[in-house]
């Protein structure tokens, strides 16, 4: 039963870390290529800022649903009834 808890703790925190990690690379990403299109045509900046904020929803949407399922199985955790019947 310990191992279970314990390798249940390890892989919500890597869920958590890998989630913030992918959405700071994202974003980081992200916004590098929108000051390099603003740059090139600075005419199109606001149609590209609302571009850049819609995925940017998106990504964290993706690290909201990590977070989601990491809160799961540390709170409901499905292994725990696994092991014990």
């Amino acid at each position: 039963m310990e191992l279970v808890v314990s390798m249940t703790a390890i892989a919500v925190a890597m869920l958590i870390g890998f989630a913030a990690l992918g959405t700071a690379i994202g974003f980081a990403i992200l916004g590098g290529k929108f000051l390099e299109a603003s740059a090139r045509q600075p005419e199109l900046a606001p149609m590209l800022q609302t571009k850049m904020f819609i995925v940017a929803g998106l990504l964290d949407a993706v690290s909201m649903i990590g977070v989601g399922i990491a809160l799961f199985f540390t709170f409901a955790n499905p292994f725990i009834a696994q092991v014990a019947g």
